[in-house]
């Protein structure tokens, strides 16, 4: 039997995003309708918090210790030593009410990040894109809800990406991590309804993806054939990412949500918006770093 153990009973409204930094052994998230990003000192509880300016979608490590950063419409370097932000490249929405979603930094070296319909109409007019570490930004795939579910398998020859509305399905693709290209766009889950809506997601190094469902209150895992394997329902009600991290990569942090549920539903729940951590059968794939 799985053991959840609670490592944050904070309430945060979107807790998404949930990057382990091996180099300090700190787990770092987001709440994203605060535009907070914070570290936790795993060893010694020491808490870290630097604010912005709007919603901050996700954001990734850099190889220079800064952190990239998507934004509503921008994604920025951000210096958490001096608090210097830099614009890396901005991109225009398609209408009103959008902005940058989940992102990770892909085997490539470049910040990959989704958009979404922040308007919660769900019209699929979001892109996925790709921001270079030299400020280009290419349009990966369009037709998008709500983009989530960004995760590269341990030799970054597949890239997974959901979306979480719409059709609620998850995609894989072959990918370069040389060239930064993605082809060969597949269906891996045709509708993820039933699993709770494909949210965050997470590689091991077996090959397995694993998926927040936060509709079902849990985390699925799927073989690298879209097999279902199995899933751990998770008391914070809504999860919405896993990470990998701890010293031997293990230990998998799930972020939450606590923002649109009703207050005798929180009562009931007294962990939404908090960070649950479980341990897994096998390692995850280690974060990569963007080219700065």
């Amino acid at each position: 039997m799985i053991e959840i153990a609670t490592l944050i009973a904070e309430r945060f409204a979107v807790g998404e995003s949930p990057v382990w930094d091996s180099k300090t052994q700190r787990l770092l998230w987001t709440d994203i309708p605060a535009g907070t990003i914070h570290a936790l000192d795993i060893a010694s509880g020491e808490r870290t918090r630097w604010s912005f300016s709007g919603p901050v979608g996700s954001f990734g490590l850099c190889r220079s210790g800064r952190l990239v950063v998507a934004l509503t419409d921008e994604v920025v370097l951000f210096d958490p030593a001096s608090g210097k932000r830099e614009t890396l490249a901005r991109i225009a929405h398609e209408k009103p009410g959008m902005r940058l979603n989940d992102g990770k930094v892909g085997p490539d070296g470049a910040f990959w990040v989704g958009g979404m319909d922040a308007s919660n109409t769900g019209s699929p007019e979001a892109k996925l894109y790709r921001f270079g570490p030299d400020g280009t930004v290419r349009v990966i795939a369009e037709g998008l809800a709500t983009s989530n579910g960004l995760a590269w398998d341990a030799a970054g020859a597949r890239m997974y990406h959901s979306d979480s509305r719409g059709d609620m399905w998850i995609d894989v693709w072959d990918f370069d991590p040389q060239a930064g290209v993605a082809q060969n766009r597949r269906r891996f889950i045709a509708d993820s309804e039933a699993l709770g809506r494909a949210d965050g997601g997470a590689c091991d190094l077996d090959g397995t993806y694993w998926s927040a469902g936060p509709s079902m209150s849990r985390m699925n895992r799927f073989s690298p054939d879209g097999e279902l394997l199995g899933f751990i329902n998770l008391p914070v009600l809504r999860p919405t990412m896993p990470c990998f991290g701890g010293p031997d990569m293990r230990t998998v942090y799930v972020t939450s949500l606590s923002s649109g549920i009703e207050p005798e539903v929180l009562e009931r729940y007294p962990l939404c918006g908090g960070i649950v951590s479980f341990r897994a059968p096998v390692a995850g794939v280690p974060v990569a770093r963007f080219h700065d």
